[in-house]
């Protein structure tokens, strides 16, 4: 009986022993801190960061999000809508590293240059994008592209007399073009903030955080920040190589600068692939 009884005990010990071990080798969360940032409607805060910027996921559309143009490691932050409800930003750096703040709305005193984790006391190194060909011939493409005959039709976003059209596609090498014309048939002048382009997600999951790969131009061809009443005007964006991945889209964002006139037109890539290529110069 004895015997019996070590028997039956000797599993039993095993069970316990492997069930301990899978509770002592189960993850643990650790919680990341957020900073807290204050940002403006009127003025972009800079935030330096000490490697490259590899992702940005922001918790609202309320706040505007880009990288410096020409610089991977500097994010520029600032309100898209005057005191929006606290929300969140996070940032992944080519370290791997997460970076998390709160944003709160402080048109007073919003914090306008923050560097974070300096190797040095009084040293941040900047990065610079890579080079992808000569700045004089992507100024020649982007006037073949301006003026070339080919039109892209059926991509038009219209809202407050204002007209956003893609109206052209281009490519030369690594490069790509984007030919854009807005119409102001309103009465009064449109005073351009910025003309954004990111891809988004095709469908968002409802109350989670809206994730966008921002696309940041080489160059702008006709850059204007005005465009009279009743006037118009033809940019040409160099924008290097890119796909849209499935299930995503691309997003040309226009903002009224101190206003509320803003336009949206999505591009799918199904527009993407009737992209001509431009002649060799």
């Amino acid at each position: 009986m004895k015997n019996l009884k070590l028997l039956l005990m000797v599993p039993l010990l095993f069970m316990t022993i492997s069930v301990l071990g899978q509770q002592t080798s189960k993850n643990r969360l650790f919680q990341t801190e957020s900073d807290s940032l204050m940002i403006a409607y009127s003025k972009t805060t800079s935030i330096v960061f000490p490697f490259a910027i590899k992702s940005v996921d922001k918790g609202s559309p309320e706040i505007l999000v880009q990288k410096a143009k020409g610089l991977e490691n500097i994010l520029q932050v600032k309100a898209a809508q005057k005191g929006f409800f606290q929300t969140n930003l996070t940032v992944v750096t080519a370290d791997g590293k997460l970076y998390s703040f709160v944003l709160d709305y402080n048109e007073e005193f919003p914090q306008l240059n923050l560097t974070l984790n300096k190797t040095k006391p009084d040293v941040q190194e900047i990065y610079f994008s890579d080079e992808i060909t000569n700045e004089k011939d992507i100024q020649e493409y982007s006037k073949l592209a301006l003026y070339d005959k080919k039109k892209l039709r059926g991509q038009k976003e219209s809202k407050y007399d204002i007209d956003l059209k893609l109206n052209g596609i281009f490519i030369r090498e690594q490069v790509m073009y984007y030919r854009i014309k807005v119409t102001n048939n309103s009465k009064i002048s449109y005073d351009i903030d910025q003309i954004r382009f990111f891809i988004r997600d095709a469908k968002k999951v409802k109350r989670t955080a809206s994730q966008e790969i921002e696309i940041t131009p080489i160059y702008i061809l006709n850059d204007i920040d005005k465009i009279q009443a009743e006037a118009e005007n033809i940019f040409v964006f160099a924008l290097p190589k890119f796909t849209i991945p499935e299930k995503k889209y691309l997003v040309i964002q226009l903002m009224e600068k101190n206003g509320g006139r803003h336009l949206e037109e999505h591009v799918k890539n199904t527009k993407l692939v009737q992209v001509t290529v431009l002649p060799k110069l």
